[in-house]
């Protein structure tokens, strides 16, 4: 059997839990959350569940406390076999954003023949604003692409699913594309999605290489600089902590994409990227989320 947890709390409340879970880098992969409104009128009530294929355990629990700072009164039930996953995907409508929709699994592709469809499962793709910076991240994307821009090296940082890698890949057919994230298990998550959405996966033009690296520490990703296009949907603090990085192996006049950063933090990542030699060229608000494309300054 397997079984589900739920508490209520504010909306800020949710989402500063799932935040933590997303930069917890010891967590339990067979635990798997998600938040939402209560209902549509409450928008301020929220729910967080998290399912788990087995009888939740005190350390199962201390886990999900840990996301609030405090003991949570949890609702317990115990499900069939068959029903975690997709309880976990239960309510989760597909993204259409820019040139893409994204959808898990069990639900259809777009029949529209001028939209790519990707299939990822919704425990690994969505989390707290993933539905937001998400879209907002293949729109942005599609603006790149749409304004002209010419991709042959691009790099996914914090790739998670390979989703935004795959996309490049869509708009620029023949890039060189590396996807890199801090989490071993994304190397098998991506190998799979890549199999899954025919994505070819290999080190030439045209083709995917997953790396695991924190940030850009990894040789691979330094050999291959300077990168037309970097992508990272992670978090403001990472992002800030990168910008150095991320200065170092962009090319002059080259793109770089940052989402994962709710509108509050917006400002700092800015000033930081501005003091690294990157101008603003377009924002995008997604609910409480920031997308920003930023252009390197050409070299003088």
């Amino acid at each position: 059997m397997s079984w589900k947890l739920t508490v209520e709390a504010p909306r800020a409340a949710i989402e500063a839990a799932l935040l933590r879970h997303e930069d917890a880098t010891d967590w339990e992969p067979d635990i798997v959350i998600a938040g939402s409104e209560v209902c549509e009128d409450r928008p301020d009530d929220w729910r967080l569940e998290a399912w788990l294929p087995n009888e939740p355990s005190r350390d199962d629990r201390a886990a999900l406390d840990a996301l609030f700072g405090t003991e949570q009164d949890w609702r317990v039930e115990q499900l069939p076999e068959t029903d975690w996953l997709t309880a976990s995907q239960s309510g989760l409508a597909p993204i259409r954003a820019g040139r893409f929709y994204v959808h898990t699994p069990d639900q259809p592709a777009d029949p529209d023949p001028a939209v790519r469809s990707f299939a990822i499962p919704a425990g690994q793709a969505f989390g707290t604003g993933q539905h937001a910076t998400t879209a907002g991240c293949l729109a942005m994307l599609s603006a790149i692409r749409a304004s002209g821009a010419v991709v042959r090296n691009c790099a996914d940082i914090g790739t998670g699913t390979g989703l935004l890698a795959f996309a490049v890949l869509h708009l620029w057919p023949r890039a060189l594309v590396t996807a890199s994230d801090v989490d071993p298990v994304c190397a098998t998550v991506v190998a799979a999605n890549a199999m899954r959405n025919g994505i070819a996966v290999g080190a030439n033009p045209g083709e995917l290489t997953m790396t695991v690296a924190a940030g850009l520490d990894h040789p691979l990703l330094i050999a291959r600089a300077p990168y037309a296009l970097i992508a990272a949907n992670i978090l403001a603090g990472p992002l800030v902590e990168l910008m150095p990085a991320f200065a170092g192996v962009t090319a002059p006049g080259g793109h770089l994409l940052l989402a994962g950063l709710l509108t509050s933090q917006e400002a700092a990542v800015r000033r930081t990227a501005t003091r690294y030699g990157f101008r603003l060229a377009c924002r995008e608000v997604s609910g409480d989320w920031s997308i920003l494309w930023f252009r390197r300054r050409a070299a003088r």
